[in-house]
């Protein structure tokens, strides 16, 4: 079984492993408490938070560990904007941000703050003077009470300014990394502190930039489940939310998980010192796999940005494939892979991410290559990827299981204009009650019929059709119309 995952989690590194070990036996005692065994558990976690520190390029006692990323993500967040709560409680938040942060946001909407998401290209990528806009970089109104204090700015007075912004280092479904450092500045000249989501990227190397907030989770390097880190630089206003005791300075209260944050840091600075070659390898079979699938798979689009990228991540999206049986069929065949397909999903909606950048959903698969992955079990991979795809395909009425393409004749509900029906240069096809990937296997098994310019009207009410079908278009050539309810348009052009 080849695992390809590692982007939602990582076996034990073996250092970790033997750091853990180590640690049950002589971090158990309360690290707080001036006896030999507490001292010696002192000693263990500050050593611990010194590795970390350097990993990530700051001051040890700005570093503090977590019950998990997602807990520093949201008390980051939480914290950040209480702290500033006299500037502005405005949220700036990448549309494409992991769901830790777009949770916190909805949070911070129910007790009155406000959240402005800013898009992303095709690629996922967001715009450095969009996101500067967003945060008020460069306006007079933006107020000058910055990351690192000062005075309360004017433009607070009007509770419109941006209490905190949140981007993070690099995407965790399409691998797109982000522009951190120039986002980080203009941060820097409206005065607002950066928050910034490291966790695919730390494994990898420090996050540029002048960012004020980091968070982590240790089990996306190798680490133990259960450990987490946040960052907050001097100067950052900063005030915890909820109870909190005097451990890790009260922004993450409890007795710390000893044995689990020393195995975290020993694993980070393992995987650290081999991430250069490591990367460079795996950046060129990711890259195998991004030429090889468009070729061995028709219908199928690679999605995310092909250059600033992570180097184990890769991502692509298969028409007239349910995503889940995608996931079951490659399972079988040996492969261990993630989705963002809305069809993986009990809710039946696409992933935010592949939204937000307006590509496929429907058939999406994400291989995350572990350190340590040969040249074999890529090219193992790609030979039975072909035959699963097209399994999975062959299941769906209408589908060339061989080919990919829509083919027979799907069931024409209505039509208007000329003669009627297909001839006639406008159809309508009824999709309502079916879901992903079915509304666009309907629309591609009519518009082949239709004369250059025609129409074809898709009836869905499956909320995946939303992205689906103007993703559709995108990849075979023809004009979306646009949207009216349940109701999607479609032009057919000449050669598409």
């Amino acid at each position: 079984m080849s695992y390809f995952d590692a982007a939602s989690s990582l076996p034990l590194h073996p250092v970790a492993r033997q750091a853990l070990l180590a640690a049950l036996d002589e971090g158990w005692a309360d690290p707080g408490r001036p006896h030999r065994e507490g001292r010696r558990a002192r000693m263990l976690l500050d050593a611990a938070r010194e590795s970390a520190a350097e990993a990530v390029g700051c001051r040890p006692d700005e570093l503090h560990f977590t019950p998990s990323g997602t807990h520093a993500l949201h008390s980051g967040v939480a914290g950040a904007l209480a702290g500033r709560r006299r500037v502005g409680r405005r949220l700036v938040v990448a549309a494409v941000e992991h769901s830790a942060v777009l949770h916190a946001a909805e949070a911070h909407e129910r007790i009155g703050g406000s959240v402005r998401q800013v898009g992303v290209d095709r690629a996922g990528r967001v715009d450095p003077r969009e996101f500067a806009e967003a945060v008020g970089a460069g306006s007079t109104g933006a107020g000058g009470a910055g990351a690192t204090g000062g005075a309360e700015g004017a433009g607070a007075a009007a509770g419109g300014a941006a209490g905190l912004a949140c981007l993070q280092s690099a995407n965790h479904e399409v691998g797109t990394v982000q522009p951190v450092e120039e986002v980080a500045d203009a941060c820097a000249e409206a005065g607002v502190p950066l928050l910034v989501d490291a966790a695919q990227s730390l494994p990898w190397g420090p996050v540029p930039g002048g960012w004020s907030l980091l968070a982590g989770s240790a089990h996306k390097w190798g680490g133990p489940g259960g450990v987490g880190l946040l960052v907050v630089r001097k100067g950052t206003r900063f005030a915890p939310q909820g109870p909190v005791d005097e451990r890790e300075s009260g922004r993450a209260p409890g007795f710390e998980n000893i044995p689990g944050i020393v195995a975290a840091a020993a694993s980070l600075r393992a995987v650290r010192a081999e991430a250069d070659a490591e990367a460079a390898r795996l950046r060129e079979l990711t890259a195998l796999i991004r030429a090889r699938v468009p070729e061995l798979v028709p219908d199928a689009e690679v999605v995310g940005d092909p250059e600033r990228r992570l180097p184990h991540l890769v991502t692509f999206s298969c028409l007239y494939v349910d995503g889940e049986a995608l996931l079951h069929a490659l399972d079988a065949a040996g492969f261990s892979v993630s989705s963002g397909s809305s069809c993986t999903s009990s809710t039946l909606t696409p992933s935010h991410v592949l939204r937000a950048m307006g590509v496929l959903s429907e058939g999406n698969v994400r291989v995350s290559l572990p350190p340590g992955t040969e040249e074999a079990d890529v090219e193992r991979f790609l030979q039975r990827l072909p035959e699963a795809v097209a399994s999975v395909r062959g299941r769906v009425p209408g589908v060339r299981a061989d080919a990919g393409g829509a083919a027979g004749g799907g069931e024409i509900l209505g039509g208007t204009g000329g003669e009627g029906g297909a001839a006639g240069g406008e159809v309508t096809v009824d999709a309502r009650g079916k879901r992903c990937p079915v509304p666009v296997i309907e629309l591609a098994k009519v518009v082949g019929r239709l004369p250059e310019g025609g129409v074809v009207t898709v009836l869905a009410d499956d909320e995946a059709a939303a992205l689906d079908i103007p993703a559709w278009c995108e990849m075979t050539g023809n004009t979306f119309e646009g949207r009216d309810g349940e109701s999607y348009r479609v032009r057919r052009v000449a050669g598409a």
